[in-house]
């Protein structure tokens, strides 16, 4: 019985879980679009910008990012007489730094998968009289969103998973909440057992989505 009350409190931080995810997703999406297209830029500046940005991120821990908006940056405006603090808005510096941690990978894939669609298909297009606009959106985005879709699929499986560090800075969503009934009971083992069960509940389902897209995907290609 102990463990299904465990799997029931963890349960109580699965809206706070999804509502991070949600706005992650969107910002990963929208910047990451922009970032990739900025990388394949011909302008060398937004080039330059949009690769720093990627490296940054992809080289510091979605932790230390998470700790340096709610903490570093608040201390950082006090000491320049600007006085600001996350305090009471936890879950928008968690949407922050999720959505900016997750854009950086989706900039990746989307990049790879743009520039894995065959150069003679696009030039065929144009020899048709197709305009740029027309060839990325008939020709090449949906080839490389087949080509993306089990990477994508992995990022936003991942960034489930990945707000879990965001109980360090005070939110609580369902690591926290377990983390909070465990130190209040005791019973430590129920408490993350019933964390981890909610969170394979959220990611065994995705995972099958993207799976069943992947084939129907594929059947489509086979039948063309």
């Amino acid at each position: 019985m102990i463990y299904l009350k465990g799997i029931g409190v963890a349960y109580t931080g699965l809206l706070m879980t999804l509502e991070i995810t949600a706005v992650a997703v969107i910002i990963g999406v929208g910047l990451g679009l922009l970032v990739a297209l900025g990388k394949l830029s011909k302008h060398r500046i937004l080039k330059v910008i949009a690769s720093v940005y990627v490296e940054i991120i992809r080289g510091t821990p979605l932790l230390v990012q998470a700790l340096i908006l709610y903490g570093g940056l608040p201390g950082l405006l006090q000491a320049n007489g600007i006085f600001f603090t996350w305090r009471g808005i936890e879950p928008l510096c968690g949407m922050l730094a999720c959505g900016l941690n997750s854009a950086a990978y989706v900039a990746e894939i989307i990049r790879a998968g743009l520039q894995a669609v065959d150069s003679g298909q696009i030039e065929a297009a144009r020899s048709l009289g197709m305009t740029n606009a027309m060839t990325k959106r008939y020709i090449v985005i949906p080839q490389a969103f087949r080509i993306i879709l089990p990477a994508l699929g992995n990022e936003f499986i991942t960034l489930i998973k990945e707000t879990a560090v965001l109980s360090v800075i005070a939110i609580v969503e369902v690591t926290r909440v377990g983390m909070l009934w465990a130190s209040q009971t005791f019973e430590a083992w129920p408490a993350y057992l019933g964390v981890a069960i909610v969170y394979l509940s959220l990611t065994i389902p995705l995972s099958r989505l993207v799976l069943y897209m992947e084939r129907r995907m594929a059947v489509s290609d086979r039948s063309n």
